[in-house]
Parts: C-alpha cells; sequence; structure tokens
C-alpha cells in the first residue's frame, strides 16, 4: 500500500451543473451524419464537446473551421451529411444570400441549423420560410448544441424512454446487487411505477434468488440472441416479481463462459427502456468492455462501498474514470455500506467521501440480522420491516435518484491521519 496516492484532478473538462441538469432528460440522438462549420472558437467549443457527450455516441459529428463559404468550398466536392450546423456572423441580409448559395451545392434531404449573432425575429422567419430546421443566437452552451439536433430527429410523440440506473460494487461483496434489488422493488412500490431489474452477472447473479424466483429463461437468451430482440420477445422473458416489477433474471450457472462483445448489452438496455420507465442495472464487480459501456450509457451510476482502505481506493478510480469518460453528467452517487462492522477498523464516512469530493446518498450501517433474514426468505427488506430505519433510508434513496428529492449535504471533516500517511508513501 505505500504507492497509494490520490490525484484530485479529474483531467477533464466537466459540464456546469446548469448544463448537467439542461441535459438530463435529453434522449439520445440516433445514428446520423453531422458536419459543423464553425466561425469561432466560442460556437466551435460547445459543438466539440457535444460530439463527445454519451448521448452523440451514435452519431457521428465533425467540426470544420470556418463558417458557409468554407461549407459551400468542402461540398462541391463531398456528400452532405444528415445534418450541417453553420455559424455566421453575417448581417441578416448577407446571411439569407449565403444560405442560398449552400443550397446550391446540398442534397434536398439535408437539414440545416443555422447558429447566428443577430437576435432578430425577421430572420428568424425568413430562415424558416426558407426551410431551415431551427436558428439559434450565440452564444451557445453544449446542451443547447444536444437539445435543438434532438428537437430535430427525437420524435416528441414517441413513447417516453425509461430512465436506467447502474449500480456497481467498489469491490465484490460489499452489497450492490442487495442495495439495487432493494431500490428497485422501492421504487416500483412506493411510486407505483413500472420497474425492471436486469442481473448482468450471467455467471453469479443473485436476483433471482434475492426475488425468490426461478424463470427458465432471462437474460442469457437475449445476449446470446440479440437479433431477436424487440418489446415482444424481451416481455416473455421478464419473471414478475411483484405487481409493477420484472425481473431479467441470469442464469447464475457456469455451464458455458460468458465473454462479449462491447456492445453486447446496448441494444437489450435501449430496448428495456422502452418497456418500462425504470431500469435497474445489477452489473457486477468486473472491468471489461461490455460493462464500462454500460456504466458510460446510463443514465444515473451507483458506487456501492465498504468502509476501508480498498474500497476507497477502487471508489477513487471508479469515480475518476467515469467522471472522464462522462464529463457531461452528474458524478456517480455513493453508498457506504455495512458501517459500524464490531471490532472492524474502518475509515469514518467523512475520511471516506472527502478525496471523492462527492456526497454520500446514504450511509447504511451494518445489520446482518435484518439483511440475513432478508436473503435467507427471498424477500426485500421493505417486506420483512417496513419500519425499519434502514428501510426509510432506502426509501429516501429511491426518492433521489427517480428526482424526487436531492441529496442530503453532510460537512465534510478533514481526511486525517490515514490519508496523510498514504502520501507521505507515495
Amino acid at each position: 500500500m505505500g504507492n497509494l496516492a490520490f490525484d484530485s484532478d479529474p483531467g477533464s473538462i466537466s459540464a456546469s451543473e446548469s448544463e448537467v441538469s439542461a441535459m438530463r432528460d435529453l434522449r439520445p440522438i440516433p445514428r446520423i451524419s453531422i458536419q459543423a462549420f464553425c466561425e469561432t472558437e466560442g460556437v466551435a467549443d460547445p459543438v466539440e464537446r457535444a460530439a463527445g457527450d454519451r448521448r452523440m455516441a451514435k452519431a457521428h459529428l465533425k467540426v470544420h473551421r470556418g463558417g458557409i463559404a468554407t461549407a459551400i468550398e468542402f461540398y462541391h466536392t463531398a456528400q452532405t451529411p444528415n445534418l450541417i450546423v453553420v455559424e455566421s456572423r453575417e448581417e441578416p441580409q448577407q446571411l439569407l444570400e449565403s444560405l442560398g448559395k449552400l443550397s446550391e451545392v446540398c442534397d434536398p434531404s439535408s437539414k440545416v441549423v443555422v447558429i447566428g449573432h443577430y437576435n432578430d425575429v425577421w430572420l428568424y422567419r425568413e430562415l424558416i420560410r426558407f426551410g431551415i430546421s431551427e436558428y439559434i443566437v450565440a452564444p451557445v452552451t453544449m446542451a443547447d448544441v444536444i437539445s435543438v439536433i434532438s428537437s430535430i430527429y427525437v420524435d416528441p410523440n414517441a413513447a417516453p424512454v425509461g430512465r436506467s440506473i447502474a449500480f456497481i460494487g467498489a469491490k465484490g461483496g460489499v452489497g450492490s446487487s442487495t442495495i439495487a434489488h432493494n431500490i428497485g422493488w422501492t421504487m416500483s412500490s412506493l411510486f407505483s411505477s413500472e420497474v425492471v431489474v436486469a442481473d448482468l452477472d450471467l455467471a453469479f447473479g443473485t436476483a433471482n434468488i434475492n426475488f425468490d424466483q426461478d424463470p427458465a429463461q432471462g437474460i442469457a437468451e437475449a445476449v446470446f440472441s440479440p437479433e431477436r430482440i424487440d418489446e415482444v420477445y424481451l416481455d416473455r422473458l421478464l419473471a414478475q416479481c411483484a405487481e409493477r416489477l420484472s425481473l431479467l433474471a441470469a442464469p447464475s450457472m457456469l455451464d458455458r463462459t460468458y465473454d462479449f462483445d462491447a456492445d453486447a448489452f446496448t441494444h437489450i438496455i435501449e430496448v428495456a427502456q422502452r418497456t418500462a420507465p425504470l431500469l435497474i442495472l445489477d452489473v457486477p464487480h468486473v472491468w471489461s468492455g461490455w460493462s464500462r459501456a454500460v456504466l458510460m450509457q446510463a443514465d444515473e451510476i451507483v458506487i456501492t462501498a465498504t468502509p476501508e482502505l480498498a474500497n476507497l481506493r477502487n471508489t477513487k478510480n471508479l469515480v475518476d474514470t467515469l467522471r472522464k469518460l462522462r464529463p457531461n453528467d452528474a458524478p456517480p452517487k455513493l453508498v457506504i455500506n455495512q458501517a459500524g462492522v464490531p471490532k472492524r477498523p474502518e475509515i469514518s464516512a467523512d475520511d471516506f467521501v472527502e478525496p471523492l469530493e462527492v456526497t454520500p446518498l446514504a450511509v447504511i450501517p451494518f445489520e446482518p440480522a435484518l439483511f440475513g433474514t432478508s436473503a435467507n426468505n427471498g424477500r426485500m427488506l421493505g417486506e420483512m420491516d417496513a419500519q425499519h430505519a434502514i428501510v426509510k433510508t432506502i426509501n429516501e434513496m429511491a426518492h433521489v435518484l427517480t428526482g424526487r428529492s436531492e441529496i442530503k449535504t453532510r460537512k465534510k471533516a478533514g481526511l486525517g491521519e490515514l490519508l496523510a500517511r498514504l502520501r507521505k508513501k507515495k
């Protein structure tokens, strides 16, 4: 442990809180090609940042320096994409003339968004009459860019896409699956909302035991037959655990190996999100292409850790990595579980969270009788003792994760002797 050290610099530009909030409910952009022509860095920067956002993962966006004139020259020899975004500092009348020239070299099916520098109602009306899909006035934010693309290509009348919440443990055995399953059950019963729990640990998953289910089919059939996946097929694979809770169970067998491509679960998750407003993803403690992809694309991430040093190191690595992968999203939520094990030296909650720069979603005390009885009976904690303090904590967590309330802030204490000793040993 002598070389353990913590770097407080996440190493990437993160979105502001207002941008994160503005993009919270934006849907993923479909597989389209986009080319942007930007005259100023103030516009080019948010467009380039938008290209790296997880909601744009399917789209291909390329940014060129230069405005409409550059675009006209470029499309004399190149095919036009699905969407062209052009920035122009030209005056209104001149801008309309330039767009007329651009239309001569563009495919009629290509859509155009103009980012201008004149807040002019007459200009806006003329541009819409001219066939421009949207006109926005600089300065623009990354959220503005993604929002305007979404308004063009995502059908507002389409069925809403469910919110995905991925749970992962900082180490094996920290209780991440138990927390995930209880949160899913609580959301379905507390909010009368349809919830799907997907157990992604195909070899050792415990959701079928925790929910006292033994389905003949489950997620294995989906992941090994991706070409068959649609809402109807997925519905046949779901096991009903409660009135509004369905389970996509893992086989929990070792009759084959489970080596997957990075995008193995992507289509399954997309289909599942169309079947229920809330999707709980129980991600095993592994780091692979597919687990990284699942975490990168989830709407929310919850890391469960116990208050000891290896968990702190792993949590720090996860938080920093996910901040880089998801710079435009809120940081992962943290649950400190099994706090206060008798005679076990452990790190206090305040000392644990200080290097992570996060406020814990919850600190759950060590309560072996409640958790053990619940697990052995295949029942959720709320079914065992609805008035227990831990059950009330889980209820509060469900409110936060569905956006019904916010995390209660805690006053952070100094990190103390532990991390000072670790820094000296770098």
